[in-house]
């Protein structure tokens, strides 16, 4: 039975899956978005916010906690850097899971994985705020009232023009 073992195995042994993820973790801070099925992405979420976690605290232990996991010195090099700048703040929710689609081949689901804080297109549409979508009722109403409304002053603002032109001439 499998009683309280709880995490994804991935159809894997337990040391294909550590190099698996460990190898997924460095592409994720390298590149800062991969795209992977949905299942790992969530093992992956589970196993490098940890190590974001960790990577607020630039010390020596730490450093050599989060190498033991990662064995990248340019990971570390990147964790430790503009990642841990960006995330300095944040209490935790490094990463992001959006959901693509299904695969072609055998139909699983794909999704990108991604750091919350270096995805400028979203931080981009969370500063604005769309407009509210209005019923057809109120737009007719506000339609008929600005159509009204230049045709009674088009005369008045072409009577001056007209006046002007015969005192150039």
């Amino acid at each position: 039975m499998r009683h309280n073992k709880k995490f994804n195995h991935l159809g894997r042994t337990a040391s294909h899956r550590q190099a698996m993820l460990a190898n997924m973790a460095i592409s994720l801070i390298m590149h800062k978005r991969i795209t992977t099925t949905l299942a790992k992405a969530k093992e992956l979420k589970k196993y490098v916010e940890p190590l974001i976690t960790k990577a607020k605290e630039d010390s020596t232990n730490s450093r050599r906690v989060v190498f033991s996991y990662l064995q990248n010195k340019e990971a570390i090099k990147e964790l430790f850097g503009p990642v841990a700048q960006k995330v300095g703040d944040r209490p935790g929710g490094y990463t992001r899971i959006i959901k693509l689609g299904f695969r072609k081949g055998d139909a699983a689901p794909i999704c990108f994985i991604e750091l919350v804080d270096f995805d400028e297109a979203m931080a981009k549409e969370a500063g604005k705020k769309k407009a509210t979508r209005r019923s057809r009722r109120g737009g007719a109403k506000a339609a008929e009232a600005t159509a009204e409304a230049p045709v009674a002053e088009a005369p008045a603002q072409e009577a001056p023009a007209a006046e002007e032109a015969p005192k150039a001439e």
